[in-house]
């Protein structure tokens, strides 16, 4: 019997369970892992290592395994679109243009190809069908919860899309790889963007935003240090400014509060709550809506503007051009261009788009100087 889901089977231990889930529900399924990134002669990419593990799984299971080589089309579609974020000063998450790009295009293409009807990963997310149109629902689990991963997936791929991870725990994940004998049950998982791995960030980025060094500056204009290139940094990051102890300033951390890409000026301040870190409005760019509109032109919701972000209450006002107008109901700490603010009604997740701007006031003043 040919396959009527393919599996996206990336080597790690949640793809590997729910290939698992449905093969033993006695569904008619198969293997398929795709390759995304090139070998760029570091030695650190590990996507032989996740080939072979993914080979070693579906021998365990019985099920075929297919190969599919999306390097370029990753590159054009994902890749690209990084490097010029990172250029313009932003902080850009590939994983949710993965998705769309990758993950639920080409692959979802691959997957007919081969005869097949749908396909599923090892994502933690449910999808339900009900008043006549397909709905993005968040995991039970809430810590492993990828919808904000998500949402940029509408009612094509929703309707041709099974996550069998959606109703379980982690832990429980573990234990049913353990159980079945599955090569991968105490593999580590994977941790950042996944073309870097476990590598250095700020050196792999050099290879393709060469490091201009610019002054470190307080808001009033205070230099306390030396930075290697304000794209290696983002709004609230703490790690790697290297600033020793400043004259007339308490012995507390600093964290980097505004970019200027055309000076080469990093900005910083002391505290984690900085005020110049604070924000209560942001605009986006063109919103993508799972249910192909929005609720309303102006409602009430909640939103993240980062993973694992706590719901954040809003209200969102739907401008002619498709963009979102974002008025928090508290304010919000290190609102980033280029990330993603991503909608929810309770567990339900309308869609999302990238953040353009927000009201903290150094990002302001810095749009005042370039005008």
């Amino acid at each position: 019997m040919s396959a009527r889901t393919i599996v996206g089977v990336s080597g790690g231990v949640d793809s590997s369970v729910a290939a698992l889930l449905l093969r033993d529900a006695g569904e008619p399924v198969a293997g398929l892992f795709m390759r995304n990134w090139a070998d760029d002669g570091s030695g650190d990419c590990r996507a032989e290592d996740d080939r072979r593990d993914a080979v070693a799984v579906c021998g365990r299971l019985g099920l075929p395994i297919h190969f599919r080589d999306f390097s370029s089309e990753y590159w054009s579609g994902v890749f690209e679109h990084f490097l010029a974020e990172y250029a313009a000063g932003r902080t850009p998450n590939p994983d949710v243009l993965c998705n769309r790009e990758v993950k639920f295009k080409h692959f979802l293409d691959a997957a007919r190809e081969l005869g097949a009807e749908r396909i599923a990963t090892g994502h933690y997310a449910r999808v339900e069908h009900a008043g006549g149109r397909w709905r993005l629902l968040r995991a039970r689990d809430r810590s492993k919860d990828q919808t904000y991963f998500l949402h940029q997936l509408g009612q094509p791929q929703l309707a041709a899309t099974l996550f069998p991870l959606g109703g379980l725990e982690k832990a429980a994940v573990r234990r049913l790889a353990a159980d079945a004998g599955l090569p991968t049950a105490a593999k580590k998982d994977s941790t950042g963007i996944c073309f870097i791995g476990e590598r250095d960030f700020r050196e792999f980025l050099g290879r393709y935003l060469p490091a201009r060094e610019g002054e470190i500056q307080t808001p009033d204009g205070q230099r306390v240090g030396t930075h290697p290139g304000v794209f290696y940094f983002t709004l609230g990051q703490r790690e790697g400014l290297a600033i020793g102890g400043v004259r007339g300033r308490p012995a507390a951390p600093w964290y980097v509060v505004g970019k200027d890409v055309r000076r080469n000026v990093l900005y910083v301040d002391q505290g984690a709550d900085s005020p110049w870190l604070m924000s209560t409005r942001a605009r986006t760019e063109a919103a993508h809506w799972i249910g192909g509109a929005p609720p309303a032109p102006r409602f009430d919701c909640t939103a993240q503007t980062r993973y694992r972000q706590n719901d954040e209450a809003c209200t969102v006002t739907v401008d002619e051009d498709g963009s979102l107008g974002v008025a928090f109901h508290r304010p919000q700490r290190a609102v980033t261009p280029g990330q993603s603010l991503v909608l929810y009604d309770g567990d339900e997740c309308l869609g999302g788009a990238v953040i353009a701007g927000t009201d903290a006031p150094l990002e302001a003043r810095l749009a005042d100087l370039a005008a």
